[in-house]
């Protein structure tokens, strides 16, 4: 491990490592006129235009407590350096179905977006994977579906996202389901019958009797005793079936030869067969797909799943299956209903001597899926839903929401469309220095030293809050990066946006570190606060001052934030301090004083989070410890990875602001002690009213001059 690196002045960050994104590498290089006894020189702070064409960030994190966010910079001077049950069945990008507990980082399955009313099916990729033990929850839904998932996860409803459960530790109350919500899906998904030997064969039985050529030709050719051909062929765009259709005849005992049928050319698919022309294998083809006498339910979905890879089609949201052969479609009909399905028969136009009956499956995509997971048809393109609007008549009203009274191990992902389908419903899957990155900068001092405002920041919000389309919800301000840092003294853009939302009369909630600038809008907070319409959550990581000067270069003192604090209570303004991040071996003994402290300066809530080191995070914490505190790294991150699975960092939404093992759990039991005895987070916090919201009159208006 490298040894102890000088900081640098006024920095929390020590280096300045590649950013995820970056598209040039860069690599040290020593031209000779560094000494080594020359101190690393402190960088200076650069501002750049953030060219913003909207301001407010709709959110959909499952371990924030708000909707929308507004960020009125990129960059921060502080120089801070720090689920379902396995078994649900999530519905995959090829249509099948796979145990949550099973999934991988780039497996693709289904998601939803929002297009115009509705959200839509599109697939989307698996980012992370992760497990954890927690307190369950059995949510029972009026169709018989049954989910078990942790208090923090969260489903889509007809009202939006909500909870399973309702309080976050030490947060203000959240929407969490009750018995008046309805799950958004398609209800609980159907088992797959067993592929055994009769679905084997009633899989054959369709997909041949639909595509495949079996025939004898019996004729003479002077001078040899026989010339009858036998031939037994099956030529199919789709390897999928092709492949399933050899594998089932090879464990019947009839050998096919693979081959090429016809070449790819222009838009048209290269098509591949499977043949074999000897008379025992044309005859025992023929004799495995014989009509049974009496088929059994497996042979009925073998049948079905054959017969639609080989006539089936599904596009539009309309599942149909064609033929011209009475006899296939009264077996198709037949089938259906010994598997329970609604079907119609419809004639097509006729276009050929035979005409041409199509069966089209009744029940919308409820069923349609029903149909795929339980027949299990090989063709995946066959199987997409993608485009198709999240709407069902699914019976998917929520009728009980237990707690199981234990824990157990839950599953959970995360997903390009930040969601994903979990046993039929919409569910939610599961920050700052990382997102540096996507600016081709890296997370390190560059984060510190190269800042973006938004000049337009004010204009926006106005623009935004005035679009007849839109609803009041209370705005996270600075979600991402402190809205009241050093930068902000000079360039008042947090001021600005506070002035738009205060003549709104619109809701607003503030975390930060930077409280020294806090004074300076007091009289305007104090005002908000009037009508429950602003709370402030203020950090305070440390009471030691030699500490934050290492921690936090460039924050507001302890004594200043404890100070500003009591003049927010003062005011009238709600107070939340966040004893947050909290490190292992480093701040975790001042939890007690930092929460005594906030109490007495008139914090009347408090929460707090474990130490979170993704991405390059980890790396920039890793040397923060070999520059600041070398003897004590080592023990400090074995304590960080007994809290994360064995890892530096574990991103599962459920345990990822709290830790998971012993040290979690000392600390929340510590945590709860003190706020008990503090009379912290004993008053239920009331919440941010959006009653006053109104749209006041442009500048200018004759209204706004009283005529």
């Amino acid at each position: 491990m490298a040894g102890p690196q000088e900081s640098i002045k006024g920095r929390g960050a020590t280096i300045n490592p590649e950013g995820r994104f970056e598209t040039r590498r860069r690599q040290d290089f020593d031209d000779g006129w560094t000494r080594d006894e020359d101190p690393p020189s402190s960088p200076i702070t650069e501002l750049f235009i953030d060219h913003a064409r909207s301001i407010i960030t709709r959110n959909d994190s499952p371990d924030i407590p708000f909707t929308q966010s507004v960020n009125p910079y990129r960059g921060c001077e502080h120089g801070c350096v720090y689920c379902l049950a396995g078994e649900t069945p999530i519905l995959m990008a090829d249509g099948s179905l796979r145990p949550l507990a099973e999934l991988r980082t780039g497996a693709q399955v289904y998601g939803t977006v929002r297009d115009g009313w509705y959200r839509r099916y599109v697939p989307s990729r698996v980012l992370a994977h992760w497990s954890v033990i927690k307190p369950a929850y059995r949510i029972g839904l009026e169709d018989g579906t049954v989910l078990i998932a942790g208090g923090d996860h969260r489903f889509l409803t007809e009202r939006g996202w909500k909870f399973v459960a309702d309080a976050l530790q030490g947060g203000p109350r959240r929407a969490h389901l009750t018995s008046n919500n309805k799950l958004m899906g398609t209800g609980a998904f159907s088992v797959r019958v067993p592929q055994d030997g009769d679905y084997q064969l009633g899989y054959l039985c369709g997909l041949i009797r639909g595509d495949g050529l079996l025939g004898e030709y019996l004729y003479t050719r002077p001078g040899r005793s026989s010339a009858d051909q036998y031939q037994f062929r099956l030529a199919l765009c789709d390897l999928e079936a092709l492949n399933r259709a050899r594998d089932y005849l090879q464990s019947w005992g009839v050998p096919v030869y693979e081959f090429v049928f016809a070449q790819a050319g222009g838009r048209r698919k290269a098509m591949h067969g499977i043949r074999n022309h000897g008379r025992q294998a044309v005859a025992e083809v023929r004799k495995l797909i014989d009509w049974p006498g009496a088929p059994s339910r497996t042979w009925c979905a073998g049948f079905l799943a054959g017969i639609f890879d080989a006539e089936g089609s599904y596009s539009e949201g309309v599942l149909r299956i064609s033929n011209t052969d009475h006899d296939i479609i009264d077996w198709i009909t037949r089938c259906l209903n010994a598997l329970g399905f609604g079907f119609a028969i419809e004639q097509a136009a006729r276009t050929l001597t035979k005409p041409i009956q199509v069966v089209r499956l009744i029940g919308g995509l409820s069923a349609h899926l029903r149909f795929f997971h339980t027949v299990d048809p090989a063709i995946s393109r066959k199987r997409s839903i993608a485009g198709q609007a999240v709407k069902s008549s699914a019976q998917l009203k929520v009728v009980s929401v237990e707690p199981l009274g234990r824990s157990m191990r839950l599953y959970d992902i995360t997903t390009e469309t930040e969601d994903f389908i979990a046993n039929g419903v919409v569910s939610h899957n599961c920050y700052a220095r990382p997102a540096h990155a996507y600016l081709n900068l890296s997370p390190g001092l560059d984060f510190e030293t190269k800042l973006f405002y938004k000049p337009n920041a004010a204009a926006l919000l106005e623009e935004e809050l005035r679009k007849p389309g839109y609803k009041p919800e209370w705005i996270s301000l600075g979600a991402n990066t402190d809205p009241w840092q050093p930068v902000e003294r000079k360039l008042g853009i947090t001021r600005s946006i506070l002035e738009v939302l205060a003549r709104f009369r619109h809701p607003v909630g503030i975390v930060t570190k930077g409280a020294a600038i806090i004074e300076r809008d007091l009289e305007l907070l104090a005002e908000m606060a009037r009508d429950q319409l602003v709370m402030v959550a203020i950090s305070v990581t440390t009471l030691d001052p030699e500490l934050k000067r290492t921690l936090e270069p460039r924050a507001s003192a302890p004594a200043t934030r404890l100070r500003v604090m009591r003049q927010l209570a003062e005011a009238g303004v709600p107070v939340m301090v966040m004893f947050s991040p909290v490190i292992p071996c480093v701040n975790d003994a001042e939890m007690e004083r930092v929460l005594k402290a906030a109490s007495e300066a008139g914090a009347r809530h408090a929460s707090y989070v474990m130490l979170r080191l993704p991405h390059e995070v980890k790396d920039l914490f890793r040397d923060w410890l070999q520059t600041h505190l070398p003897l004590r790294a080592e023990h400090v991150m074995s304590l960080v990875q007994q809290m994360r699975g064995g890892k530096d960092y574990d991103s599962d939404y459920a345990t990822r602001m709290s830790g998971q093992g012993v040290y979690a759990g000392v600390i929340a039991q510590r945590f709860r002690t003190a706020c008990r005895r503090l009379g912290l987070n004993t008053e239920r916090f009331v919440g941010l009213s959006t009653a006053h919201f109104r749209v006041p009159p442009r500048s200018g208006d004759q209204l706004g001059l009283g005529f």
